[in-house]
């Protein structure tokens, strides 16, 4: 019916009747009556000034933190002022779906840009025009990989756990086999995954570095899924891809990852951005849309829509996923930080987080009844023990402007990027001090 709303109640009778119901509560019968709303008490409307101070009444009661301790998927680097500055011209902002490529080449383009250096980051073939986040590029990768004889997915214990939910919620909506390996040390299980990488295992995805902050063996387990018959699906950090070896030369088949760190701000969870790539040789399973470069009628140089999965632009039962919203911003604003940032700068934000981090553990490991639990390499984040209730610590952090480590089973797990100076550390580490050696 595109946007038509009948209008009059004769249109509205005539449409229910055309759909077998006589009324529109005949229509909700299918929801609960609990969950039915017969009005809504709306308060008088207010001013542009009312609503003005109440919404400053509401950001007043944000509580910003003077520096920031905690990861876990989430992470607060310094993002150049060029990326807001490109990305929040109106001709970016209001871009839509790019469907019809002679009138959409600068968003063709810029979403080719951006594939450009997610290949370069990650090493592989060719990279999509992005997904949702992280945890959905996961998803949308393992189910990559399923063919007619095997379909199961094994998943290390080691991935962040909002990943490893995600994936679940999308391999049993097609009931995939789910087998997660449980952790051992805090990385990846290297003889549960070859234990559990049997003949009906279509892929391993695992995380590097590890959820809790460890560089893992990543050749080593993409060769035990190769050598089970299996694909690896590598799930990676970008930032810190500038030190460790790409997916590439570590073997996987598709890598994937949360491109938040890439100039998004963490902005309350979201929007973020999913990057995906693989190789040449899996392209026709990639989700979403890739974007490629040809030539025009007349020679010059022209952007299109090379591969489109999804249910919209090809038969419903070949489409390999529904990702429909554009994220075109999001992967626009990833290429202005890299573009900026260049690979040498790339480079030094990801020494410093790995310094500072080392420096931040070795003072905390410093303070009484505080040691580290994994000894183990990691890139910017680790875990420590708590000989304090963690939460209590955090409140204390807190009223010094800290946010501190997340509570984890084992203790606190905390995250040091290139934002946080030597003063900021020392003063963290000061109030951890203090708490824990009353």
């Amino acid at each position: 019916m595109g946007g038509y709303v009948p209008n009059t109640k004769a249109q509205q009778q005539q449409m229910l009747k055309a759909i077998g119901h006589s009324s529109f509560d005949d229509l909700y019968q299918v929801i609960p009556e609990s969950m039915r709303v017969k009005s809504l008490n709306l308060e008088p409307g207010k001013s542009e000034l009312e609503v003005r101070r109440i919404m400053e009444g509401l950001a007043a009661e944000n509580k910003p933190f003077k520096s920031i301790f905690r990861g876990a998927g989430s992470y607060d680097h310094y993002i150049p002022s060029v990326v807001k500055s490109v990305t929040s011209k109106e001709s970016f902002l209001t871009a839509y779906t790019p469907y019809q490529a002679e009138i959409s080449q600068g968003v063709l383009q810029s979403i080719f840009e951006y594939q450009t250096m997610i290949c370069e980051l990650t090493g592989m073939d060719v990279s999509n025009a992005s997904v949702y986040d992280g945890p959905v590029a996961a998803a949308e990768a393992v189910l990559m990989c399923e063919t007619r004889k095997r379909s199961r997915v094994v998943l290390s214990g080691a991935l962040h756990p909002h990943v490893i939910e995600v994936v679940k919620t999308y391999c049993d909506a097609r009931s995939v086999d789910v087998t997660v390996v449980p952790p051992k040390g805090g990385k990846t299980d290297i003889k549960g995954v070859k234990t559990a990488l049997k003949d009906d295992a279509a892929c391993l995805c695992f995380q590097q570095p590890g959820y809790y902050g460890i560089i893992e063996d990543a050749e080593a387990l993409c060769v035990l899924a190769h050598e089970a018959g299996a694909k690896a699906v590598m799930s990676v950090n970008p930032i810190a891809m500038a030190l460790l070896k790409s997916p590439a030369e570590c073997g996987a088949d598709v890598a994937v990852g949360e491109g938040q760190p890439l100039g998004i701000a963490m902005g309350f969870g979201g929007p973020y951005l999913g990057f995906m790539a693989t190789t040449q040789r899996m392209m026709r399973q990639l989700p979403g849309r890739i974007v490629g470069k040809t030539t025009d009628s007349r020679g010059g140089r022209a952007f299109v829509l090379t591969l489109q999965a999804r249910e919209q632009h090809i038969r419903r039962e070949k489409a390999s996923s529904n990702i429909c919203s554009n994220q075109a911003l999001c992967a626009m604003t990833a290429s202005v930080y890299l573009a900026a940032m260049g690979p040498g700068g790339l480079e030094a934000c990801a020494t410093q987080c790995h310094s500072k981090a080392v420096y931040a553990m070795e003072q905390l490991t410093s303070i009484k009844g505080v040691s580290l639990c994994y000894d183990e390499p990691f890139f910017h984040e680790f875990v420590t023990t708590c000989p304090v209730d963690p939460e209590m610590l955090n409140r204390r952090l807190e009223e010094e402007g800290i946010l501190g480590g997340l509570p984890v089973d084992e203790g606190l797990l905390w995250c040091v990027t290139e934002k946080q100076s030597k003063e900021d550390i020392d003063r963290m580490v000061a109030v951890v001090r203090e708490v824990c050696e009353l």
